[in-house]
């Protein structure tokens, strides 16, 4: 509806996940980091997780990218399954035929673990890659780490990455897991944007679709950080909304008053109100906390 208006090629703020508009910010090449150092290492495991709309499957794909040429990969999107369930699928993922009537756990896992001998005397690497993974059951996770047991004398043969919301943090935990816990080489939890990265975000999307930065006024910036958390997903919901209401409005630049009716529209008012609140309380606080120090120093001077 507003391309032609803003002078855009194309819709920089879809929330499909389109591969030309992957931001990879600083917090983000820190996680792939050490994904890709997790996966070189001996262990089984490695595990990523974050908030929901933080950018996980943004890594994800990145690190699909980088993988070697030799590498074959399994993904699981679905992980609410049983553990039967779990191993079919990743036997349909490495392509095993199998017959359904034989289904059983040592079944499906003799199938597996003899493919993951057969890549590795063909110098392939296997990678199993489980999104959405804090839904897995803990009986299933012990199924995966079971499968993890083969191992030449230098690593595993199986690499599983674990993607997931923060729940996953606390599944691990459980007692029953802690062997599977210890078999994580690297782990890391990727934060919501900075207000800068988050200017930077909305700066590359729209570069990408041939836009600048200045659709967006530089209040509206700010409040684009106040009011996302700097949660990409939810930065694309309310900047697409945003630049709706301003064609409508016919206005060249994205002002704060537009952009936090986009955000009432699709947030809601309470949230939106309780947000604004919650930043005024936190600089009310700095600055009386400024004020103290600055009183105490003059104070000092006179003493």
């Amino acid at each position: 509806m507003y391309l032609n208006y803003f002078g855009l090629s194309d819709n920089p703020f879809s929330i499909a996940p389109n591969p030309d508009y992957l931001y990879m910010s600083p917090r983000h090449k820190e996680a792939l980091a050490h994904l890709t150092f997790g996966l070189s290492e001996s262990g089984g495991f490695v595990m990523l997780t974050g908030e929901v709309g933080t950018g996980k499957t943004t890594v994800s794909r990145k690190l699909l990218q980088q993988l070697p040429d030799n590498t074959q990969v399994a993904m699981i999107l679905n992980p609410t399954l049983s553990a039967l369930e779990l191993l079919a699928t990743v036997c349909d993922e490495l392509g095993l035929p199998y017959q359904e009537e034989k289904a059983s756990l040592k079944y499906f896992t003799d199938l597996i673990l003899s493919k993951l001998a057969e890549n590795h005397q063909q110098g392939m690497n296997t990678v199993l890659m489980v999104d959405e993974a804090q839904h897995l059951l803990p009986e299933v996770l012990e199924q995966l780490r079971l499968l993890t047991n083969l191992e030449t004398n230098r690593e595993k043969l199986l690499k599983v990455v674990l993607i997931g919301q923060p729940e996953l943090q606390q599944l691990l935990k459980r007692n029953e897991l802690r062997q599977l816990a210890q078999r994580i080489t690297a782990r890391y939890h990727l934060l919501p944007l900075t207000a800068p990265e988050v200017s930077a975000y909305i700066a590359h999307r729209l570069s990408v679709a041939h836009g600048d930065v200045s659709i967006f006024s530089k209040s509206t910036l700010r409040a684009v950080h106040q009011i996302t958390g700097g949660i990409p997903r939810v930065i694309n919901l309310l900047c697409d909304r945003a630049l709706t209401l301003s064609f409508t409005k016919q206005h060249a630049v994205v002002q704060k008053p537009i952009f936090l009716a986009a955000a009432q529209q699709i947030l809601g008012e309470d949230v939106v109100s309780q947000r604004i609140q919650g930043n005024r309380k936190w600089w009310l606080a700095s600055a009386f906390v400024v004020a103290v120090f600055c009183g105490y120093g003059l104070g000092s001077l006179y003493v």
